[in-house]
């Protein structure tokens, strides 16, 4: 079976090779998931969006200096099942989680000009402690609206630090025994990644804005009051059963005009 959405075809093959990737290293690389139609769509909507939430009090959360984090809201074009239940995702989350999952977060984050290295740090903590490795939980799908560069701040991640207790883990990085690894993606490329992986972001030299989605999937049991979904009833009665059984989302009348961002304590 051939799953697709973007330029590239990924079959069964791949989906269990991504799976183990992420179990492994905690983070795969899915190459042109995406149309870049989508993703110019996406970008220009973002733009707006950004503009619009800097003018409103609360409407960005801060995420150190000259980096910020928004929640998308769920109208054309982010309210998209093709993005956020695409087959070849929901394939590899299929592989990975042991039990029920649900989405519950769709945002950006975003450093501009001005941006220094992230502490580094883990998105999560540990379901018990450090030294308890337990299967994956909770997963975040990242794509970027731009091309990611050496020069906009890439993404950057240890590799398999997830099954690592953390003062192990900053040695071994500190000693360059796991590098910091730098992630540059085109438009329409995706990653999915454990916030459990000690990651951090870097530094953005140029004058546009790096906004990097993070769709945020967990385990049914886990608890997120960080993030939050909330879908417009009309645009929620249109979902197949299936899609609605995917979401964690409080279901309104009307999308609030203003939105205040919650999630501003994000690092362990």
């Amino acid at each position: 079976m051939v799953q697709s959405i973007g330029s590239t075809n990924y079959t069964a093959t791949d989906l269990d090779r991504f799976a183990q990737e992420l179990n492994r290293d905690g983070i795969c690389v899915i190459r042109a998931l995406f149309d870049r139609k989508l993703v110019s769509e996406w970008a220009q909507a973002f733009e707006k969006l950004f503009r619009e939430r800097q003018n409103q009090p609360g409407g960005l959360a801060p995420r150190e200096l000259a980096r910020y984090y928004l929640t998308l809201p769920w109208v054309p074009p982010f309210a998209n099942a093709e993005v956020f239940a695409n087959p070849t995702i929901l394939g590899v989350l299929d592989r990975v989680f042991a039990q029920e999952y649900l989405m519950v977060q769709l945002g950006a984050d975003i450093p501009v000009q001005g941006s220094d290295y992230q502490e580094t740090h883990r998105d999560f903590r540990p379901l018990f402690s450090d030294q308890i490795v337990t299967p994956l939980y909770a997963l975040a799908v990242n794509f970027p609206l731009v091309e990611v560069t050496p020069e906009n701040g890439p993404f950057q991640m240890a590799r398999g630090t997830h099954v690592l207790p953390r003062d192990e883990a900053l040695f071994k990085i500190a000693t360059g025994e796991i590098p910091m690894e730098s992630f540059y993606m085109q438009p329409g490329d995706v990653i999915i990644r454990t916030p459990l992986a000690l990651h951090r972001g870097s530094p953005n030299k140029t004058c546009q804005a790096r906004p990097m989605v993070v769709m945020g999937y967990v385990m049914h049991w886990l608890h997120t009051a960080k993030v939050d979904l909330t879908l417009q009833r009309d645009y929620y009665e249109t979902l197949p059963e299936k899609i609605k059984q995917l979401l964690r989302c409080q279901v309104v009348e009307q999308l609030p005009k203003e939105k205040v961002e919650t999630y501003v304590n994000f690092k362990y």
